[in-house]
């Protein structure tokens, strides 16, 4: 049965347990242990800095006055050693640790597999291991491949379209296999484009929103792959926070061992998201008020149109995103402002 994420952050309160978030120092992880510190949770942190950045791990550290605890574990999840040493004395397991990016993985698929199927499958032996009580992981939207349905439902996917897309399926059929084999608890969630504050705006795989945002502040002219119509679910990382934290609490068993999408349920073209972003930061920066993008080829790997269907996460966690798109960019916007300022 679900229950609000109100009633969740009241029960994480009222007993604290202790969660292992891997990939801690990167963007979704930091927010994840940065809640859960701030929910008054015993947090250990697992990171290698391979994508990661030690600074995301200080707003842990600054939400530990709310009575939580944080201990940064410096490890590699493609080292067994390193996964065992981490999840020792730990309750639940929020797996974030990945390589992620398209691209990336079509430039170097032994690495994306190493991280995300090696690293994965010892994440799991771990915590098999030693007893945890669920693991939720990062799943993701491209597992959706070639399929053309809209909105995206989680049984009906269909051929991946890069190793990136490959790993993470391969992360689904590993946790169906530990769950029927092994008796443990897991969840994955398929992240739909997530994004928000502290989402990093350099390097040739960042993510658009962050690298659209980072070079309108930096008056550098922004690129399209292909003409713009290209549309995505993009979905604020505060919601992602809130679908973890109800994964790994819900007590329905018919919730436990699936695999659901998390986004916000709607599409917003890469035209549209451009001019929402410029139009936020042309209210402090006058001189972007009339930026116009510039279009390149389409990119290798990329799916035309992306929507989730988020019914099941709904009716059986309790989802509700709190956040639009708007308000999230929003809120992403006054992050960059700041940031730019320091």
């Amino acid at each position: 049965m679900e229950e609000s994420f109100q009633a969740t952050e009241h029960r994480l309160r009222a007993a604290p347990a202790t969660w292992l978030v891997t990939g801690a120092a990167g963007f979704i992880g930091s927010h994840l242990a940065e809640t859960l510190v701030g929910l008054g949770q015993r947090v250990v942190a697992l990171d290698n800095f391979a994508t990661g950045y030690r600074h995301n791990i200080e707003a842990a550290e600054q939400a530990c006055a709310a009575g939580g605890e944080l201990r940064f574990v410096e490890g590699d999840i493609r080292s067994l050693e390193d996964c065992r040493q981490a999840v020792a004395g730990v309750d639940y397991v929020l797996h974030q640790a990945a390589l992620g990016s398209v691209p990336r993985s079509l430039e170097d698929p032994l690495l994306t597999n190493a991280v995300n199927i090696d690293g994965f499958v010892n994440v799991l032996v771990a915590a098999r291991d030693a007893g945890v009580r669920r693991v939720v992981y990062a799943a993701s939207s491209s597992t959706y491949g070639d399929h053309p349905g809209l909105p995206k439902v989680e049984d009906s996917i269909g051929k991946p379209l890069s190793p990136y897309a490959v790993t993470k399926y391969v992360n689904e059929l590993y946790a169906d296999v530990f769950s029927r084999a092994y008796g443990m608890e897991l969840i994955g969630l398929r992240y739909f484009n997530v994004f928000g504050p502290r989402q990093d705006p350099q390097g040739a795989y960042a993510a658009v929103i962050p690298r659209w945002f980072g070079e309108m502040v930096d008056g550098k002219s922004c690129r399209i792959n292909g003409d713009g119509e290209t549309s995505r679910d993009f979905c604020f990382i505060d919601n992602v926070v809130q679908a973890n934290l109800l994964a790994a609490m819900v007590n329905d068993p018919a919730a436990v061992d699936q695999v659901y999408n998390v986004a916000f349920g709607g599409r917003t073209t890469l035209n549209e998201l451009f001019y929402t972003i410029r139009d936020l930061l042309a209210e402090h920066r006058p001189e972007l008020a009339q930026a116009q993008p510039q279009y390149d080829d389409f990119r290798e790997g990329d799916v035309r149109h992306s929507q989730a269907d988020i019914g099941k996460a709904a009716s059986l966690l309790g989802y509700r995103p709190a956040f639009d798109v708007s308000a999230g960019l929003a809120r992403t916007a006054e992050w960059f402002e700041s940031r730019s300022k320091r």
